[in-house]
């Protein structure tokens, strides 16, 4: 975009100057001149004038027009050309661009150009001295860092880091393709939209799941556990099945005793296991089927053969009852080839177990029962030594179930939980969920146990008796007459070892890595919940995008046949994690426009819709500001697909065009080109999406310090002075 450079404020002020001081100097000149007339020669003076005040105002006019003329011959050659070295001085200054100044104006600014120049070249005369010297310094440490980083790059299991508010900040390049299989939109985002550095881990998993694993580690790790760590499995929105192992990420053993056993973060080792799911439930549906559908089969032939064995039996009947046999052999072997080549059905649900120190969950039971039902708990009979081998968030869900029921409907406020192996049964313990109080009936304990459960508010789709059979286990309901109590007992398995830390999370927690994707400034996170107007443009999330369409009048039916975007995390340029993509405007592109995008209509054959493309790249950009430039223009193609798409972009929008005039106002242009040769960017894939959309990005993060040189820090701030420039009137 193009426009006109803005006339010096200084210069109209200046003009007006003039103009005041030249009519009141022939004001007073006519003063002093009729003072020292009498009146008849006053009145001659009047008449003869009077009739040419036309002409005296012409020359007036033609004298201002001089003074204007002259003024802004001056300023072009005096105060402009210094305006605009200060400006750009300014952005050598304060960014990391390396570009020599023009020498423009006088002979005095052309001097100091010069002597700028020559103080620049001294400055990275330096620079790249003392670069040198770190380089010398720390190439040993790169040559490490690319060890680690090619063996994060090479592992064959997806690893995922995270700081507490489960935000990424590294994975590894098999996560990113796990993640692009869960994804709902892969041939679009290419699970672009769930993993990223900054993103949050819970679009994925529960957070409650995320929380529930790092409480069983705070227990291990105040147990004196050398390595604790947690599993569990959970179910994808895409129907996948993956099993996590989380390790801790604690502070770094030079920091005081206290803050080293805190937290910091997490690591998620993951593993897809649909597919073991899968052949699982088909070979159980194998044994079911042989087992069921063959009992007949098996009797008719046992049959015929008990009827064989009588020695007087008819030769008809004998060569029936053969008949028999071979009819049934053959239906039973037809009957195992159709099973050898069916397909796999529905996934059963069978979730692996974790091994678990009871009194560990016990005590995460006991806390949870009272934070959501209110009820208080306590452990009255707890072996110390007991290992549970148990899904423990299920468990912990039936548990505060049955204990939110007994409050509400018997108003039991007093529950005690019991856990010691089971004389009865090897390799089993009973839980006990203990109360005194009301009784109840067979068919309520039945209703309990059949119904699906809502815990704290929330209903699931798992009821008791599905958690029992998670675990292989039993559950039943029986009351203390002497003690005058009752309870609910969970038959459950019993670990067969101790805890045993993996060692991949061990070389993990002990090893600084560089993986591919990693940002681990990212454990700094500030409060998420702030406003984001209040939030420093150096802290906040951006996804800078660009469109490109089929002509430049959304409202009158041009469509989007490109959009490309780029994400800033931490003030840093994600050039791994971009979103590009054609779609299929479902209208014929014009042909003069071709020649600017490069797209032709055979290249969107085939191509998602918006419909489609959109939701993708809206979850890309999440919890995000927008950035784009002149992005009013790219914005009111979004916001006319709202009532189609269901989707609402009201993401904070930040345009480089507007910033790029609060910072430098005196610019000849705004153009992208003309923004991007000023702070010498190397322009590559102009008119394309993504290209426009990197190099936006990168204009972005030059402007942000240039903005802060001008008190503006927040995105508030930056919107606020946005608006006031002369560019915030262009509408689309």
């Amino acid at each position: 975009m193009s426009a006109q450079q803005k006339t010096d404020r200084r210069l109209w002020w200046l003009l007006g100057a003039a103009a005041a001081l030249s009519v009141l100097w022939l004001l007073a000149t006519i003063g002093l001149i009729g003072a020292t007339l009498e009146t008849d020669d006053r009145a001659t003076v009047w008449s003869l004038v009077g009739d040419r005040l036309v002409l005296i105002l012409l020359t007036w006019s033609a004298g201002m027009a001089a003074i204007a003329w002259g003024l802004k011959r001056w300023f072009d050659h005096w105060v402009t050309p210094s305006v605009q070295l200060a400006e750009e001085a300014q952005v050598v200054l304060r960014t990391d661009v390396v570009r020599a100044l023009a020498l423009k104006g006088n002979v005095e600014t052309r001097e100091l150009a010069r002597l700028f120049n020559q103080l620049v070249e001294q400055r990275e005369a330096l620079r790249r001295e003392m670069d040198e010297r770190v380089a010398e310094v720390a190439r040993g440490i790169e040559q490490e860092r690319g060890r680690l980083a090619a063996l994060m790059s090479e592992l064959t299991q997806s690893v995922v880091v995270c700081n507490l508010d489960g935000r990424i900040l590294l994975y590894n390049n098999r996560a990113r393709l796990q993640f692009k299989a869960l994804s709902q939109a892969p041939g679009v985002a290419g699970g672009a939209e769930i993993i990223g550095l900054g993103r949050s881990i819970y679009s994925v998993f529960d957070r409650k799941l995320v929380a529930h694993a790092l409480e069983n580690i705070q227990q291990r790790i105040l147990r004196g556990a050398s390595q604790p760590s947690a599993q569990f499995v959970t179910a994808t929105a895409s129907g996948q099945f993956l099993r996590v192992q989380m390790a801790p990420v604690r502070a770094p053993s030079g920091a005081p005793q206290e803050t080293t056993e805190a937290l910091t973060g997490f690591v998620l080792m993951l593993d897809n296991i649909t597919r073991d799911f899968e052949a699982e439930a088909a070979r159980d549906r194998v044994l079911h089927t042989l087992t069921e559908r063959s009992r007949a089969a098996l009797a008719n032939m046992q049959a015929a053969l008990d009827m064989l064995d009588y020695p007087d039996l008819e030769p008809a009947m004998r060569e029936r009852f053969l008949g028999v046999i071979r009819d049934e052999t053959r239906t039973l072997g037809q009957r195992i080839g159709e099973l050898e080549g069916d397909a796999t059905q529905t996934i059963q649900t069978r979730w692996p177990l974790e091994e678990m120190l009871g009194a560990d969950f016990v005590a995460a039971a006991l806390r949870r029962i009272e934070a959501v039902t209110g009820v208080s708990a306590s452990a009255s009979s707890v072996d110390p030594s007991l290992w549970l081998n148990v899904e423990s968030f299920s468990l912990l869900q039936a548990l505060v179930y049955l204990a939110g029921r007994l409050g509400d409907e018997f108003g039991v406020r007093v529950l005690h939980l019991r856990l010691a192996p089971d004389p009865s049964t090897k390799g089993k313990a009973h839980l006990d969920l203990v109360w005194s109080g009301q009784a109840m009936s067979t068919e309520t304990v039945m209703s309990w146990e059949m119904d699906a459960m809502t815990v704290g508010g929330e209903s699931t789709r798992l009821s008791v008796r599905d958690v029992i059979d998670r675990h292989n286990g039993a559950f039943w309901f029986e009351r203390e007459r002497q003690r005058h109590e009752a309870f609910f007992r969970f038959l459950l398995p019993v670990a067969t070892s101790v805890e045993q830390a993996q060692q991949a999370v061990a070389a993990v927690l002990q090893v600084s890595s560089r993986p591919e994707y990693y940002d681990f400034d990212l454990f700094k996170s500030t409060e998420l919940t702030r406003s984001l107007d209040d939030r420093r443009l150096v802290d906040l999330v951006y996804t800078v995008f660009d469109t490109e369409t089929t002509g430049l009048n959304p409202s009158q039916g041009d469509e989007i046949i490109q959009i490309g975007a780029a994400r800033i995390v931490n003030n840093k340029l994600l050039r791994q994690e971009c979103f590009e993509q054609l779609v299929d405007p479902q209208r014929p592109i014009p042909p003069e426009g071709i020649p600017i995008h490069g797209i032709q209509p055979e290249m969107v054959v085939g191509q998602p819709t918006i419909d489609q493309v959109l939701p993708a790249f809206h979850a890309f950009a999440q919890d995000t500001v927008l950035v784009a430039h002149n992005a009013a223009f790219d914005m009111r193609f979004l916001q006319l697909k709202e009532k189609r798409t269901g989707l609402s972009f009201d993401h904070p929008v930040l345009d480089t065009l507007l910033l790029s005039a609060v910072v430098h106002p005196h610019q000849d242009s705004h153009r992208l080109e003309a923004i991007a040769e000023r702070f010498n960017i190397t322009i590559i894939g102009r008119h394309t999406a993504l290209g426009d959309a990197i190099v936006t990005a990168e204009v972005l993060l030059r402007l942000i310090p240039l903005l802060a040189e001008k008190g503006i820090h927040t995105l508030g701030q930056a919107r606020e002075a946005a608006e006031k420039t002369y560019y915030a009137r262009l509408k689309y």
